[in-house]
C-alpha cells in the first residue's frame, strides 16, 4: 500500500509531481555503483557491467531508477546512506508499483518494474532480484497494449536489444549454461530478424547447409523460390553486425541447446534439443521482445519495423522497404506495412512539445 501523506515532504506536496530523480542526486552508493558499472571496456581491461550496452539503453535505465529513487524521496523512505540497490526490497516496490497503477498504463507498469529490476543487477551484479522476475511475470499477464502500434517501435530498437541480450549472458554468474545459452538464441533471433525481416515461416526453418549457408566466408540466406510467398528466390547476406554473434552461438550456445542431438536446424529448443517449431519460434520472438522492450512484438510487425524504418532513415530511396520485404509492387508495403508517416507526425509533435517545455522553464 501507499505510505500516507503526511510522509511526504513539505516541499513536494503532490506525490504525483514525479520526476526522474538525476544521477547526481542519487544516495553516494547508488551513485558509485552506477559510474563503476557504465565504465567502459579498455583494453585488456573489462569494463563495469553495463559496458556492452549503448548509451541509449543505459539512459533509459538510469531513467526509470530515477524515478524509483523520486517515488522513495517524495515517499519520505529515501535512505542516502543506504546500499546500492539496497532500497529495492518487496516493500518498497510493492508501494511504488500501487503508485504506477494509480497514473500510467498497464504496458508502462511492466516496463517500469522490467527495467529497475535491470537497473538494479547492473547496481548491485551479485544480489538476488528473481523475486522481481516473479513480479514482471505476474504483470505480463495482466498488460494490455491499447492497440497494434503499441507493438510497433523501429528495427534499431530490436537490434539494440537483441544485441543487448547476447551481451548481457557474459556477465551472468547465476544462471545454468543452458539458461544463458537460450537467451543469447532469443537475442540472436529478434537482432537477425529484425535485419532481415523475412516471412516467419523461412526464418523458423532454416538449416545449416540448407537455405542457412557459408560462401568463401559470408553467412547468406538462401531461399529458393519454392519456398517463397512471392514465389521467387530470395538471397540475403547476413549483415556484418550479426556475424560474431552469430559464430559464438554457433560454436558454444547452439551445442549447448542441442544436448548431444544431431540436427542441421538453425535454432533448436533448450527443452529437447530438437529444432524449434514454427509456433514455437513465434512465441520466443514476442515473449523476448515483452522482456527486452515491454511489449510483445510478434514476427509480423518485425515486417512493419523495417518498412517504417526504411521510410524514416531512407526515404530518399522509395524502392528500399519493397525490396527489404521482397515485394514487387511498392503499393503493398505502402499500405500495409509502412507506419513511417504517423511515426512522423509524433516525433514532430514531440520535437514541438519538448520546446514549449523548455521556454516555459
Amino acid at each position: 500500500m501507499m505510505p500516507a501523506t503526511s510522509n511526504v515532504p513539505a516541499s513536494r506536496p503532490n506525490r504525483f509531481q514525479v520526476r526522474s530523480l538525476p544521477i547526481a542526486e542519487w544516495p553516494a552508493a547508488d551513485r558509485d555503483a552506477w559510474i563503476a558499472a557504465c565504465r567502459p571496456s579498455q583494453r585488456l581491461v573489462r569494463g563495469g557491467a553495463g559496458a556492452h550496452m549503448k548509451p541509449i539503453t543505459l539512459s533509459d535505465l538510469a531513467r526509470r531508477y530515477g524515478y524509483f529513487l523520486d517515488f522513495l524521496d517524495r515517499s519520505g523512505l529515501l535512505d542516502r546512506r543506504g546500499a546500492a540497490a539496497g532500497h529495492v526490497t518487496p516493500e518498497n516496490v510493492a508501494g511504488y508499483l500501487d503508485e504506477l497503477q494509480m497514473r500510467v498504463s498497464s504496458v508502462t507498469v511492466y516496463g517500469s518494474i522490467f527495467k529497475l529490476r535491470r537497473a538494479s543487477e547492473l547496481l548491485d551484479p551479485q544480489g538476488e532480484f528473481t523475486w522481481l522476475t516473479e513480479i514482471e511475470k505476474d504483470l505480463a499477464l495482466v498488460m494490455r497494449p491499447r492497440s497494434k502500434a503499441d507493438r510497433f517501435v523501429l528495427s534499431e530498437v530490436l537490434v539494440e536489444n537483441g544485441l543487448a541480450l547476447m551481451a548481457e549472458t557474459e556477465h551472468s554468474t547465476t544462471r545454468s549454461d543452458l539458461a544463458k545459452a537460450r537467451q543469447f538464441r532469443n537475442g540472436l533471433m529478434v537482432a537477425m530478424l529484425a535485419l532481415h525481416p523475412i516471412r516467419l515461416k523461412n526464418f523458423a526453418s532454416l538449416e545449416i547447409g540448407r537455405n542457412f549457408v557459408n560462401i568463401e566466408g559470408r553467412w547468406w540466406i538462401i531461399l529458393g523460390a519454392g519456398e517463397t510467398k512471392e514465389k521467387r528466390p530470395d538471397e540475403r547476406c547476413l549483415d556484418d553486425m550479426l556475424v560474431p554473434s552469430l559464430e559464438k552461438y554457433l560454436s558454444t550456445n547452439r551445442d549447448v541447446l542441442a544436448q548431444k542431438r544431431d540436427s542441421n536446424a538453425l535454432w533448436l529448443s533448450s527443452a529437447d534439443g530438437q529444432p524449434m517449431t514454427y509456433s514455437a519460434v513465434a512465441d520466443a520472438i514476442k515473449k523476448t521482445t515483452l522482456t527486452a522492450i515491454g511489449v510483445g512484438v510478434s514476427s509480423h510487425m518485425f515486417r512493419t519495423a523495417a518498412a517504417s524504418s526504411a521510410a524514416v532513415h531512407a526515404g530518399h530511396n522509395p524502392n528500399l522497404a519493397s525490396a527489404l520485404l521482397h515485394h514487387r509492387d511498392r503499393r503493398v508495403t505502402e499500405e500495409h506495412y509502412n507506419r513511417a508517416s504517423s511515426l512522423s507526425a509524433a516525433m514532430a509533435l514531440k520535437a514541438v512539445l519538448q520546446e514549449y517545455v523548455e521556454d516555459k522553464r
